[in-house]
């Protein structure tokens, strides 16, 4: 990421402004919230490819509530999104934990229902006239800071801490490490990793929420290709995608390398197509180092 910095600072001189910079942790923000959730799914050696989906279900749901009477409090909003995606969440942890179904194949069922649900809720027509106390949940600014910086630091702050600080960081690292192993020593696997799944789905809402207070509507079609970013922004950040290994501080750090990249490509008029080309070969690298670094 200092590398980046450095290179795009010389060869741009609007790169290295506050202005700048400020928009990069912005736009980094809504990847680094799902990320947090990501990298507790893939710890445990799970992924979860409905993020994107539940966040555009949550969020259309949110607006909705949002559109529906501007007298409600946000909070019913947020309380509605938030809560549909922990839903969620648990359908995919009781999916894989209990029912026995491969993570793969759980999530990427989810991701298609979820994808499909606010599509025909909304009959594909986007929801507008929210509330102003809704959009203003992530456009507005606190000390000249925009509120979606502090989102991002909140919850990253608490997955860090649950991850580094508590019992329950160490029972993840366990199950993700040797599974049996963690089973043996009486860490309650299967509760453990429907928590993890409820976890991503929780954090899918308030993503959700989030991003259709960015563009003050509800849509069914956005979030498109966000669980992608989740995973290649944790992968990059050291998680290791067998599981076992990782950190929420290395996942931000990812997702701000992405942002980076993007923002640099937009800088210099590169074509956006560009981007999803240099995402995959990053991620293969990454994936490539880390099993080299297990095989030592």
């Amino acid at each position: 990421m200092v590398v980046l910095i450095i290179v795009m600072s010389v060869m741009s001189p609007t790169f290295f402004t506050s202005r700048n910079l400020l928009n990069v942790v912005k736009q980094a923000s809504i990847t680094s919230i799902i990320g947090v959730g990501m990298t507790f799914v893939l710890i445990t050696g799970g992924i979860d490819l409905s993020v994107g989906s539940v966040m555009a279900l949550s969020g259309t749901l949110a607006a909705s509530v949002a559109a529906a009477d501007k007298n409600l409090p946000v909070f019913a909003a947020i309380l509605a999104g938030a809560g549909l995606g922990t839903l969620c969440g648990l359908i995919n942890g009781i999916g894989v934990s209990y029912i026995g179904f491969p993570p793969f194949i759980m999530t990427l069922g989810m991701m298609t229902i979820a994808r499909g649900i606010p599509l025909v809720y909304t009959n594909g027509t986007p929801i507008f006239g929210l509330s102003d106390s809704f959009n203003a949940l992530a456009n507005s600014r606190l000390l000249g800071i925009p509120t979606l910086v502090y989102y991002m630091v909140v919850f990253s702050a608490a997955g860090y801490i649950i991850l580094s600080r508590t019992v329950l960081g160490r029972q993840i690292y366990g199950i993700g490490g040797n599974e049996e192993a963690a089973r043996l020593s009486g860490v309650a696997t299967a509760k453990l990793k429907m928590l993890v799944y409820v976890f991503s789905g929780f954090l899918s809402g308030i993503a959700g929420i989030l991003i259709c207070s960015r563009i003050t509507s509800g849509n069914g079609t956005v979030a498109q290709g966000y669980e992608m970013n989740a995973i290649s922004a944790a992968v990059i950040g050291g998680v290791s995608m067998t599981g076992g290994y990782g950190s929420v501080p290395g996942m931000v750090v990812g997702a701000m390398i992405l942002t980076i990249i993007q923002n640099s490509f937009d800088i210099m008029g590169v074509n956006s197509f560009y981007q999803d080309i240099i995402k995959g070969i990053i991620i293969l690298l990454a994936v490539f180092l880390d099993l080299r670094g297990k095989k030592k």
